[in-house]
């Protein structure tokens, strides 16, 4: 019996034994061995030189920087807005459901779609935007020249509010509503139960979120491309970005793969940093 139970329980997890090797540890392996080898075929052994190049290269360390704030932004305002309409639409409001749904879409929409989108609303000629702007008396902006950044990060939590938000009402509603009772009771405003109560109690949720939210914006790509293509200049070059000229504008694929490594790095640097800040925050409460 416990052979065949062991047997079954084998059975279930060999898709997981063989999708992580595969398409997890392998693709790692071949990034290391083209980053220490200069490249795919290339067998000449650089070491890590690539990867000191990297740690001085001007142009990366820029990128780094700009997908550092990148992050940052979408992170913080993600979070505020998706916990705001989550409060809000947690509340028994008429057409909640609906209203859930339209602000999820376009979490769901293809990026490429949302990139192309956005890039015909903000064109400073025929865009609807400067139209609207127009309408009112006020003068049109090149969104795409003069606020570069800022207009990708508010593109950006656009499209992703919508899961934060999907996240947090999961979170709202799985506080016990004897918790809110009991501090109403007490004699707890609406603004004390939310700051002593609601977010200690949605720390996991957003410790979650924030996590998930550093390593999307990291490794976004497809965004900057489509709306402005890294410019101006680099102003919108992110890390992703600067590592996908590098490999297919300059073929130096295997200081591209240094670059990945990198970048793997810094995402579990990150991610082990926001594990140990969460339990700390969860232990102290």
């Amino acid at each position: 019996m416990r052979r065949r139970q062991a047997l079954t329980a084998w059975l279930f997890l060999t898709p997981a034994v063989v999708f992580f090797p595969l398409m997890f540890f392998l693709p790692i392996g071949t990034q290391l061995n083209a980053a220490l080898f200069g490249g795919v075929t290339n067998a000449e052994f650089v070491g890590l030189g690539n990867i000191t190049r990297a740690l001085t290269d001007p142009d990366v360390l820029h990128s780094f920087a700009i997908t550092l704030g990148f992050a940052a932004g979408t992170l913080l305002i993600g979070i505020v807005l998706g916990l705001l309409l989550a409060l809000v639409l947690n509340q028994a409001l008429p057409g909640r459901t609906l209203f859930r749904a339209i602000i999820l879409i376009p979490y769901l929409t293809s990026i490429s779609i949302i990139g192309l989108l956005w890039r015909n609303i903000l064109d400073p000629q025929i865009g609807i935007l400067n139209r609207l702007l127009d309408a009112v008396g006020l003068p049109g902006q090149a969104w795409l020249s003069t606020h570069p950044l800022g207009t990708i990060i508010g593109i950006e939590v656009w499209a992703t509010v919508g899961y934060t938000m999907v996240l947090f009402l999961a979170g709202l509603q799985g506080i016990p509503e004897v918790y809110t009772e009991a501090a109403r009771i007490d004699g707890a405003g609406p603004w004390r139960r939310f700051v002593h109560l609601t977010v200690p109690l949605l720390a996991p949720t957003t410790l979650f979120v924030s996590i998930i939210g550093v390593i999307g914006a990291l490794q976004q790509f497809a965004l900057p491309y489509i709306v402005t293509g890294g410019g101006p200049g680099n102003a919108t070059s992110l890390y992703a970005h600067r590592v996908f000229r590098v490999a297919f504008n300059d073929n130096q694929f295997g200081y591209a793969s240094a670059l990945s490594l990198l970048l793997l790095v810094v995402i579990l640097v990150l991610s082990v940093v926001q594990l140990k800040i969460g339990e700390r925050t969860h232990d102290g409460a």
